[in-house]
């Protein structure tokens, strides 16, 4: 094992022990107390690898390298450090972990580029405090405005702001970034699916990503005693989305070409075992690699819920989040895979079926993603894991491809 192995896999070892649920998977939200305890320990890598540190308005971590050209536009690489409940140690941090790696080679080979490097770290990509997700690179090129920002609560009705300031952040600090500041955006991830290891084929070359939308679905009833009240005379919220939630795979089946439809979350309110809900809330995911698809079962969704109300019974449907299917930047794909092929590392094309936030940097930067192998194609469960050589072979790839992004004109 290299140097390179060995501190990938200290640094992540390190990451992982950051969760508010030992034993049972990484569990770190946004500004939580693990979020706190991560962030601290990226600064001071960061701060160790030469690269000088600051945060923004969103708690986005942000290590820079300066270049040699004034106040030039940065070449960023990076990824998220935020989880799921109960995910896994490698879904964002390898992407965090290997652009430190990428750093510290420009240190170690004493480079000075000619455009800033810039290492990130970004927050809520998973959206699973505060929904929607891809929060913090949204953030970062202004299309989540800093009014909707302030105004997002997690299911305890606690602000994004009053949950930054009980760690420490400071949200009044600067949000946005002038996309002419930003030359490029590299991100390495993990697979999350079988595609890489069934070819045993160690890179993955990133050429689109997924559209997908995040709907949530509100359902009011009555509440009632779950002795007293007859069947024929209940309003059961839960009843009702139970039926909804029922239907939904058929839309996404009936669309075919890859659609694919998810219920992740479900609130249940009173949420007492003898109390009939008066209210459920739940998110409803749509992807698909073709725009049109998307869109059509967005429709199909709001006709299905709508088709419930009465009887006591109000839906209403929300669009909490929406983007469209992204490319990668050509030039950027070519580069990976003659890095790839210089180092006799086997790559394929691939596309993703997640989201990443490199979807939304695509729209004001020029964009390119790798993948690498996930252990039995798993992801966002405990049992996640990829292979430190696998990730080590992808840092030297973007090294050589950011060393070049940084020189090109």
């Amino acid at each position: 094992m290299n140097d390179i192995q060995e501190r990938i896999e200290r640094h992540i070892d390190l990451l992982s022990e950051f969760t508010a649920t030992p034993g049972k998977g990484t569990t770190r939200l946004t500004y939580s107390k693990e979020d706190f305890q991560a962030r601290k320990y990226i600064k001071e890598t960061m701060k160790e690898y030469g690269l000088t540190v600051r945060e923004d308005g969103f708690g986005n971590i942000f290590g820079k390298l300066e270049g040699s050209i004034k106040d030039a536009p940065s070449v960023l690489i990076g990824s998220h450090f935020d989880s799921v409940p109960n995910g896994g140690s490698y879904d964002g941090p390898t992407g965090v972990v290997a652009a430190l790696e990428v750093a510290a080679l420009f240190s170690k080979n004493q480079l000075t580029p000619k455009y800033p490097l810039e290492v990130i770290a970004l927050v809520e990509e998973e959206g699973s405090r505060f929904g929607g997700g891809l929060m913090g690179s949204r953030g970062i090129v202004g299309t989540l405005s800093e009014e909707d920002f302030f105004n997002l609560r997690d299911k305890d009705g606690i602000s994004t702001v009053e949950a930054m300031t009980q760690i420490g952040l400071d949200p009044t600090l600067p949000k946005v970034r002038d996309s002419k500041m930003l030359k490029a955006f590299l991100e390495l991830h993990i697979e999350q699916g079988p595609i890489l290891e069934e070819q045993n084929i160690p890179i993955g070359v990133v050429e689109a990503i997924v559209g997908l939308t995040q709907l949530e679905v509100i359902v009011t009833g009555q509440a009632g005693h779950a002795g007293t009240t007859p069947m024929d005379k209940r309003s059961d919220a839960l009843v009702t989305a139970a039926r909804i939630i029922g239907q939904l795979p058929d839309l996404a089946i009936g669309k075919g070409e890859g659609t694919v439809i998810t219920t992740g979350r479900l609130q249940v309110f009173p949420n007492g075992a003898n109390v009939i809900p008066d209210k459920t809330v739940f998110s409803v995911d749509i992807r698909s690699g073709k725009e049109e698809n998307v869109l059509q079962v967005i429709e199909d969704v709001k006709k299905l819920v709508d088709s419930f109300n009465g009887n006591g019974i109000q839906t209403s449907i929300e669009q909490q989040l929406y983007i469209q299917p992204k490319k990668m930047n050509q030039d950027i794909i070519t580069l990976l895979k003659e890095k790839s092929g210089h180092f006799n590392i086997p790559s394929c094309s691939i596309n993703s079926g997640a989201g990443h936030d490199a979807m939304v940097f695509s729209d004001f930067t020029n964009v390119g993603m790798l993948f690498i192998p996930s252990k039995n194609g798993l992801s966002h469960c405990p049992e996640e894991w990829s292979d430190s050589l696998h990730i080590a072979n992808a840092v030297q790839i973007l090294f050589e491809t950011a060393k070049q992004l940084t020189e090109a004109e």
